[in-house]
């Protein structure tokens, strides 16, 4: 591959380093379910990895600086009855995760504020929508409670998880596995990769294929592809003769690629990490050993090389984590945390700088976690950039809401100001509508009675596999 160091770049010396032993998290049975799947979702407060459980699925949710071995009983998220294959952090509440699963369903969990002390099996909602297995879980990165899953069913569902309701159904536009989706910046549009070797954009509120190419890559193995700040999409691939590649398009004309460029003949395959603020790209192998990074601009070749971390271990899975993780007085503009087969070790990118000082050519503002827009309002048509904050004085992490179990919606995270909250009281008080009264009651009891089902449908799924083992054993 063609590398280009004379280019003037403020990345071009970006460095890798993992950290010290006793800074990794030891001892986890990393999981060895064939997905390609990261395997492991990031925030400011938590790592969670998804493992080897016996019995169903389950993942481990550890605090940050709860480093070191991780003794065996340490408790797990295990509400699924089958393996987990995917999982993501509310990017509006770092202690809200969802999981997807072989058992067809969509978890959301809400996890304490200071990490798991017994196994958590109660997720605050099920979403019960597919009839195949979950492989991706992706939250809308600007409205509230807006969560998007794609199945082996072939189908897409967009969920107002505060509700429970399947908004969205997507289930005609692809007629083979669904390798990735990937939100637009706003969250207006989706870009998915298919088994058919096409790349779609999607405009998911009005049901309609906005663009599609195919043979964006015309290997037989997985695709990736990932919607860009600018609108462009960037794709990892293989070619006819099985080499690794990565291309560049534009989302309204992907007839021809801005750049295509070829990488190496391995097999694994590429998940891509990507960095708005900066335009890097992180690309990471499945099974390979290093993490190459790209800086995608406006200026032939486009993509360019930077550099290549590389270790000895293969990496099993990876982790990546926000913007706001990131710690600012050590220049530090990524972090990864790769799995091994039994443990999680953090890796550190770093631009060499000799200030001390904010380098805010490194940190614009970036996403924080206030949503721009509810979800009613989303799937009304409103669109809504991310808010961003400053990172100049370290992000500081606001006191995480519960979720409130409400009839609007289950993962409320917006609580009532004392203004708002006497203003309700009193039109409760004033209003001269029992019936309304009657019909919020009658929807409150029927939530509540679907929740109450649900429940008892996995505890009897449960039963059901506890009274096998208990067969086999007395055989």
């Amino acid at each position: 591959m063609l590398r280009r160091v004379v280019r003037q770049s403020k990345f071009r010396h970006v460095f890798g380093q993992a950290v010290r032993n006793d800074q990794c998290y030891d001892d986890i049975r990393v999981s060895r379910v064939t997905w390609d799947s990261s395997f492991c979702a990031v925030n400011p407060k938590f790592v969670a990895i998804i493992i080897e459980a016996s019995g169903g699925g389950a993942f481990l949710v550890l605090p940050l600086q709860k480093t070191g071995r991780i003794d065996k009983v340490y408790p797990t998220v295990c509400g699924h009855t089958g393996p987990v294959l995917d999982i993501d952090w509310c990017p509006h509440n770092d202690l809200v995760i969802a999981s997807g699963s072989e058992d067809c369903t969509v978890m959301v969990w809400q996890i304490p504020e200071n990490g798991l002390e017994n196994p958590l099996s109660d997720p605050v909602v099920v979403l019960e929508g597919h009839s195949k297995r979950v492989g991706i879980v992706s939250w809308h990165p600007t409205a509230r409670n807006v969560l998007l899953s794609a199945g082996c069913d072939n189908q897409i569902i967009i969920w107002n998880v505060g509700t429970g309701e399947a908004m969205i159904n997507l289930e005609d536009m692809h007629p083979d596995v669904i390798f990735s989706v990937s939100w637009s910046r706003n969250g207006s549009l989706l870009c998915t990769a298919c088994k058919d070797k096409k790349v779609r954009v999607i405009d998911p509120r009005k049901k309609k294929i906005v663009t599609e190419k195919d043979k964006a890559h015309e290997g037989a193995r997985p695709m990736r592809a990932i919607f860009l700040a600018d609108g462009n999409i960037f794709t990892t691939g293989f070619s006819r003769m099985s080499e690794r590649q990565l291309a560049l398009w534009k989302s309204d004309n992907m007839d021809e690629p801005i750049c295509v460029q070829e990488m190496d003949t391995s097999n694994g395959v590429l998940l891509p990490f990507y960095d708005p603020d900066t335009n890097v790209v992180y690309l990471c192998g499945k099974g390979d050993s290093s993490i190459r990074y790209f800086e995608i601009t406006d200026e032939a070749p486009f993509v360019h090389y930077l550099n290549t971390f590389s270790t000895k271990e293969p990496q099993r899975g990876m982790g990546y984590m926000p913007k706001r993780g990131l710690d600012v007085n050590k220049c530090e503009i990524a972090r990864f945390y790769k799995l091994h087969e039994r443990k999680c070790e953090p890796i550190i990118m770093t631009v060499p700088r000799k200030s001390d000082l904010f380098q805010d050519d490194l940190y614009p503002d970036t996403a924080g976690p206030d949503p721009a827009l509810e979800a009613e309002e989303w799937f009304a048509g409103k669109n809504g950039g991310p808010i961003l904050i400053s990172l100049k004085d370290g992000y500081v992490s606001t006191k995480n809401r519960d979720l409130k179990v409400v009839k609007t919606n289950v993962l409320e995270t917006k609580p009532a100001t004392k203004a708002e909250h006497s203003i309700s009281t009193v039109q409760k008080h004033a209003s001269p509508q029992p019936s309304v009264k009657m019909e919020d009651k009658l929807e409150e009891v029927l939530r509540e009675f679907k929740s109450l089902r649900d429940r008892v449908i996995l505890q009897d799924r449960r039963i059901a596999r506890l009274e096998e083992q208990v067969a086999k054993v007395a055989m």
